[in-house]
């Protein structure tokens, strides 16, 4: 008997059956036959929801930007952390989720893939500057930060970050790579006007552990 689902059910049983895959075998080993099989349809009923695999991949990255926005959002809204201990619990709850989702984001830094990993970095720009930018503003408030413009300080930052660190795109040895991870958390904190000293310990945990 053929089985008939509401249209946002049968996507996210389609998604969540590719993102399986992808996560034990790899993007490139699977096949839109595996992701129909799995899921038990047919594959124009497939195709009526995405019209490529590289299709699912765009929108699993676009849902783990929403699900790393999320969290982030919640962090943020926190009222026992001050703004340091936010930044440093956001930046650990990402690289948590981009941990689960590995697969996906290595298959996102492949040379075919530049234009999606380029609109997603957009996407991060957007989605986390105006997160970031109100705990920076409650750094203001409690005398931690000293910054005029939060949203455009954090984006710039942001930007440059997602640039410097793309996998693919400068490929630093780890010795050049550990020292620009120093000059930006020196820069982050003088950007910020924060103490010396005051974020280094644990921005430095934090970003070293996202390029491992």
């Amino acid at each position: 008997m053929r089985v008939v689902k509401a249209p946002d059910v049968r996507r996210s049983e389609i998604l969540a059956a590719a993102n399986q895959l992808f996560q034990t075998q790899g993007y490139s080993r699977t096949s839109v036959d595996q992701i129909v099989n799995k899921v038990r349809i047919a594959k124009g009923t497939f195709y009526h929801y995405f019209k490529s695999k590289e299709q699912i991949l765009d929108a699993l990255a676009d849902q783990l930007v929403l699900d790393m926005a999320y969290h982030s959002e919640q962090i943020a809204n926190h009222t026992q952390l001050n703004a340091i201990e936010k930044i440093v619990t956001i930046i650990s709850e990402q690289n948590r989720l981009q941990s689960e989702q590995q697969n996906v984001v290595d298959s996102m830094h492949l040379p075919d893939n530049r234009q999606l990993h380029e609109r997603i970095n957009i996407k991060i720009v957007l989605t986390f500057g105006p997160i970031l930018a109100t705990v920076i503003e409650q750094g203001n408030q409690q005398g931690l930060f000293d910054v005029k413009d939060p949203l455009s300080t954090i984006q710039f930052i942001l930007a440059g970050s997602l640039f410097l660190f793309g996998e693919g795109v400068f490929n630093w040895p780890p010795e050049q790579a550990q020292a620009r991870i120093q000059s930006m958390i020196i820069l982050i904190e003088r950007t910020f006007g924060a103490q010396p000293g005051s974020m280094i310990i644990a921005l430095n945990q934090c970003l070293n552990e996202e390029k491992r």
